[in-house]
Formats: structure tokens, C-alpha cells, sequence
């Protein structure tokens, strides 16, 4: 269950970035995930909730924006969208593609205050 040990790493550095603006409590922290990723939505929540309970995001929201991963073709220059499984061109057929979007893990934004 490698979510746990992403959301401590997420966690962390969203701690560091409040404290360094004077901010005491994080009240949300919104991450793009590309569906490549392999993280599971409910493993994630999961460790957010058991890993913020006693730390400056307690009570935070958590928003996670997927991204299905996106190709373009190196032959027809098509871009498409597609499953993890079927990457092949769907205009021309050719495997010679270039994976656009889909391996992204990145945290997005942090809203944070005084208290």
C-alpha cells in the first residue's frame, strides 16, 4: 500500500510550505493524479484521514483531480485518449506512441491560515 507512504511525503511537504508562510492549519489540499499512477482513490482517502488527524491539516479536505492518460501518435500525430491497457493508435493503428498525460502525481494546491 504505497499510498501511505505518498500521502506522508504530500503531508509533509504541504507542512512545510504553510509553516514557511506563517500559516498554523491547513484547511485543504487539492492534488492532480494521472490514472497511470496505479493510486487507489480509496487507499489514498484512507491514509489522509489516519495520517492527518493529529497534524496542522486536521479537518482538511482532500480534492484529487484524475487525469486519464492521454497519447499522440508518433505517425499521425493524432492525440487520443485511451485505457492502461490499449495504447495503440486508434486512427492508424501504429504502437510508435508518446505518452502525453497519465504518470502525473503532483500536489495542485494547499489552502492554509492563522488560527
Amino acid at each position: 500500500m504505497h499510498e501511505v507512504s505518498l500521502m506522508q511525503d504530500i503531508l509533509a511537504a504541504c507542512e512545510k510550505v504553510a509553516r514557511e508562510n506563517g500559516q498554523t492549519r491547513i484547511t485543504k489540499i487539492s492534488l492532480i493524479i494521472g490514472e497511470l499512477t496505479e493510486v487507489q482513490d480509496f487507499a489514498l482517502e484512507f491514509a489522509f484521514e489516519a495520517l492527518t488527524s493529529e497534524s496542522m491539516a486536521a479537518g482538511a479536505e482532500l480534492d484529487v483531480t484524475y487525469l486519464a492518460p492521454e497519447s499522440r501518435c508518433k505517425v499521425c500525430e493524432h492525440t487520443y485518449q485511451h485505457d492502461r491497457f490499449t495504447m495503440l493508435c486508434p486512427q492508424c493503428g501504429s504502437f510508435e506512441v508518446e505518452l502525453l498525460h497519465g504518470r502525473e502525481l503532483a500536489i495542485d494546491s494547499i489552502e492554509a491560515e492563522e488560527e
